[in-house]
């Protein structure tokens, strides 16, 4: 907990086994009230792995996708009270030590929204590839330009927010398109065009390239992310 905010950390996962126990025992519990972790239908041991070390686990029966992995973990937020989300991947690319540095804006300055950035304050991507390196820095480039925000890395994973955000009609996270990788950007973008307060935050991001660094399949799921942009620009989605 930090001041009298009431604080969860939601991380979905989908056969992390091997990882998720350090991403659980890796969050400070001095600031952190509760873990959720989200198994979006592992076949591997995630589930026992996040138990022993900690957290609650919800499980769902068959993969749904990320998006409604974190759809689940919101909705739990926000019928037991938390007042703050903090979003973590369940792959141990991020530092949970360097969450203060999400919370803090949120906590102490009123932002509504704060993105990680791997770009920023001296931090930095450790065995970052070069295709990642140069397909974030467009990603972020065309959501700048989309939004008018300042953005530096739109598809960090690592980010907190208000739980009053997910009471706002006009953010709708139950839409079936945002199953995959699309509710995250589209979050991050209603913010913006809705005038809360927003900033970025300095993290740092470690890829595991002996392990495999991503999920994200080729084609499908760049398209999968970059959509929410492109239809909410145009007004094709709500």
């Amino acid at each position: 907990m930090m001041g009298e905010s009431k604080i969860i950390l939601v991380v979905p996962a989908l056969n992390e086994q091997g990882k998720i126990g350090r991403v659980v025992r890796g969050a400070p519990g001095r600031i952190v009230d509760e873990i959720l972790v989200v198994d979006d239908g592992s076949t591997d041991n995630t589930k026992k792995e996040a138990e022993e070390a900690g957290a609650k686990v919800i499980s769902h029966p068959n993969n749904k996708g990320v998006g409604a992995a974190l759809r689940t973990g919101m909705e739990y937020a926000l019928t037991q009270g938390f007042d703050i989300v903090v979003i973590m991947g369940g792959d141990d690319q991020d530092r949970g030590g360097e969450m203060d540095l999400l919370l803090r804006p949120i906590v102490e300055e009123g932002y509504d929204f704060v993105q990680g950035s791997r770009r920023l304050g001296g931090k930095r991507a450790v065995n970052l590839p070069l295709f990642r390196r140069v397909t974030t820095k467009g990603y972020s480039w065309l959501f700048r330009m989309l939004t008018g925000f300042p953005c530096t890395d739109g598809t960090n994973g690592f980010r907190a927010f208000r739980t009053s955000l997910l009471k706002d009609e006009r953010i709708n996270l139950r839409q079936d398109w945002l199953n995959t990788y699309e509710l995250e950007p589209y979050l991050f973008y209603k913010t913006i065009e809705l005038g809360y307060k927003v900033q970025e935050a300095p993290v740092t991001k470690v890829y595991h390239l002996d392990k495999g660094y991503t999920k994200m399949v080729a084609f499908r799921d760049w398209w999968r992310i970059l959509r929410p942009l492109i239809f909410l620009k145009l007004g094709l989605k709500k």
